[in-house]
């Protein structure tokens, strides 16, 4: 089947998730002359981003017995995506999609300005055709309307577009439960039960798909 479109995640697929908060976590605690053990813990808690920073740094000045104010240091992560890097391959790969005729998008959970601004620090913007974020749409993968969302505004049928991502739950069972195959990139999450229709080594597996 001809593949006419693919659709990817942004943190831990196209955008280096990882590699951007141990840059920022690394000016995050000079800045602030944070213990040497905060960076790994904040790491541990938020999970992959899975887990609220208002809940997260509170809880990190509590455990550490930290003398600032927690809203001073959640407000300095707003900063954090100033540090986005793409993940390896990215641009060589959207570049060849494109070179081919394929549609690409990006879906994302997250804030507006915030994914905005990541895309454009990680030089997403002009490699991809549609950026569909939740807090912009008022949906949220992995409810099917956002994946049948961003077909549309690409014009493209789930039959002949792939989803590609790390999220287990967010980036195979909910694009496969609108119709779409879905190749996963192991980044953060292990599977517990989902089926890939592939397994990426890297983003350059995309191109075979």
């Amino acid at each position: 089947m001809s593949t006419r479109a693919i659709l990817f995640d942004l943190d831990g697929t196209l955008h280096d998730r990882a590699a951007t908060l141990r840059a920022w976590l690394a000016e995050h605690t000079r800045q602030f002359g944070l213990p040497d053990t905060y960076a790994p813990r904040f790491l541990e808690l938020e999970d992959h981003g899975y887990r609220p920073k208002a809940q997260v740094i509170p809880r990190l000045v509590q455990e550490l017995g930290l003398p600032h104010d927690p809203q001073t240091l959640l407000d300095a992560y707003a900063h954090h995506v100033q540090h986005a890097v793409p993940m390896p391959h990215a641009h060589a790969v959207l570049h060849e999609l494109r070179a081919r005729g394929v549609r690409v998008g990006v879906v994302t959970n997250g804030w507006e300005d915030l994914q905005r601004t990541c895309a454009d620090r990680c030089g997403l913007t002009d490699l991809t055709d549609d950026l569909v974020i939740s807090r912009a749409v008022g949906l949220s993968k992995p409810d099917p309307a956002i994946y049948q969302l961003a077909l549309n505004r690409l014009g493209v049928s789930a039959q002949h577009t792939w989803f590609v991502g790390d999220s287990p739950r967010n980036d195979i069972a909910g694009p496969q439960g609108v119709g779409l195959r879905a190749a996963w990139l192991p980044t953060t999450h292990p599977l517990q039960g989902e089926v890939p229709d592939a397994v990426l080594r890297d983003l350059r597996d995309v191109l075979g798909l």
